[in-house]
Formats: C-alpha cells, sequence, structure tokens
C-alpha cells in the first residue's frame, strides 16, 4: 500500500518503520516541525512536508498519528474527502474524523514506544475499527502484515482497553520512577531491582497477576507496612500513594 504518515513521534516512527519493512511505501511524512519530518522521511526513503496542503494525493491509506487532543481538528483538515483516514489512539472514538472522510477508520498498536528503543512489531497487538465493514477487513490484512496479535475493536472496548493498558504500563512505570528515588535518596542503584521487576513481568506473562501477588500487603503484613509509612512520611505524595495501593491490595488479596 500507499502509506502517508501524518505525524512524526514515537508511534509514526515504528509504525512506519514497520510497514516500510513489510514492504509498503512510505510516500510521505508530515510534521508541523520541518526538521522532525526531515528526520523521519530520511529513515523512511519518503518525503517530508511541513504543511497539509502539500499531502499527496496518490496515497492508499492516510496515518494520523499526533496527540489525542489534535486528532479532530487535524482531521478536519485533511483535504480528501473519498480517501482512507486512519487514526492511532487508543482512547479517540473513530467518529471524531469522520469531518476529514467519509473513509474512516483506526489503527491501534498496543504498545509503549520510545524512539531509541528498538522493538519487534510482529509482538505487538493491533486493534482496528473500521467506518465498514470492508475498511475493518483492510486493516485488518495491513495490521497482519506487521503483527501475528491482531483484533477488531469498537472504540468503546478500545478505551477501556487503553485505560488498563495506563494501569499497567504508565502507572507502573511512574512507580519504578518513585522507587528509582526512593534507592538514590540512600546512594543505592537502580540496577539493584531490575531483576525483580524483570520477574514480576515474567510471571504476568503466565499467570493471572492476582494469583502472585506478593509483598507485605498481600501478607497482611500491617507492622512492615507501618514501619515504610513512617519512612515516607515527609514525602506525603509517595505516602498516599503506599496507602492507597497497599489497601487495595489487602482488600483484594485472599
Amino acid at each position: 500500500m500507499k502509506v502517508i504518515l501524518i505525524g512524526s513521534g514515537n508511534v509514526a516512527t515504528h509504525l512506519g518503520g514497520a510497514l516500510k519493512a513489510a514492504g509498503h511505501d512510505i510516500l510521505q511524512v508530515w510534521s508541523r516541525n520541518a526538521n522532525h519530518a526531515s528526520a523521519l522521511a530520511s529513515l523512511l526513503s519518503a518525503v517530508p512536508i511541513d504543511n497539509l496542503d502539500d499531502l499527496n494525493d496518490n496515497g492508499d491509506i492516510y496515518i494520523l498519528s499526533v496527540a489525542d487532543d489534535a486528532i479532530a481538528d487535524m482531521a478536519s483538515d485533511f483535504p480528501f474527502k473519498d480517501k482512507l483516514l486512519v487514526h492511532t489512539s487508543g482512547t479517540t472514538e473513530l467518529d471524531a474524523i469522520k469531518s476529514g472522510s467519509s473513509l474512516t477508520g483506526v489503527f491501534y498498536p498496543l504498545q509503549t514506544f520510545s524512539k531509541q528503543k528498538p522493538i519487534d512489531f510482529r509482538n505487538i497487538p493491533i486493534v482496528v475499527e473500521g467506518s465498514s465493514e470492508s475498511i475493518s477487513s483492510l486493516l485488518l490484512s495491513l495490521a497482519s502484515d506487521i503483527s501475528d496479535k491482531t483484533e477488531v475493536v469498537n472504540s468503546e472496548k478500545r478505551r477501556v482497553l487503553h485505560l488498563a493498558a495506563v494501569f499497567a504500563c504508565n502507572f507502573s512505570n511512574h512507580l519504578y520512577a518513585i522507587a528509582g528515588e526512593i534507592l538514590a535518596e540512600q546512594q543505592l542503584n537502580f540496577d539493584l531491582i531490575r531483576p525483580l521487576i524483570a520477574e514480576t513481568a515474567a510471571k504476568a506473562q503466565v499467570y493471572a497477576p492476582s494469583q502472585v501477588q506478593t509483598g507485605p500487603a498481600a501478607r497482611k503484613d500491617f507492622g512492615t507496612m507501618e514501619r515504610h509509612l513512617l519512612y515516607l512520611e515527609n514525602k506525603q505524595e509517595w505516602y498516599k500513594i503506599y496507602k492507597v495501593l497497599s489497601e487495595s491490595i489487602v482488600n483484594n488479596t485472599q
């Protein structure tokens, strides 16, 4: 397919690379920042543009990969009302881009992306949705070119999927950051807990997380929890997080 990327961030970078590796042609990369457009376009052998008026009208699919709060406005400026326009958001409804084209869809890769870290798209779930069954089928076929885990999911279920992902990924990573600061205060290296993080993630690949919950809250070890809270008394934000999460584990562990 002839692909045009509208966006040059983390998702566009990895998605563009995966599609190119699968044999699809990346015709153009748009970004408001001309330098960003040029940087990604050079990796994909594409033409960089920073004006939507310069979009090639020969594309088969236009992938809108921008911040969620910009999707609707960007779609309204899309110049081709009979071209397939899709967005890559986990939370934005399909209808948010209906002003842009009569042919719309969602192409959402469920993963956390950083430009500097390579990733194997074959292992990334991609959920799709189309404004018609034929578009859903086309997007499912495109997703299958780069991923072994593809599924048609409507907007409501996709929002729930994204919510679960925020708990599992974004919140967990923030807790890693807090753990790192706690360690740094005592000149302890974060490397000391990397094996623990890896083992926790590995168990989640095999077991239901609720079945392998460990720690003082799971054991109802209130003495240890009180000592932890005492240490955190001068860090009220962390104190509250520890207390809320511990209470949740206590209440949900048999």
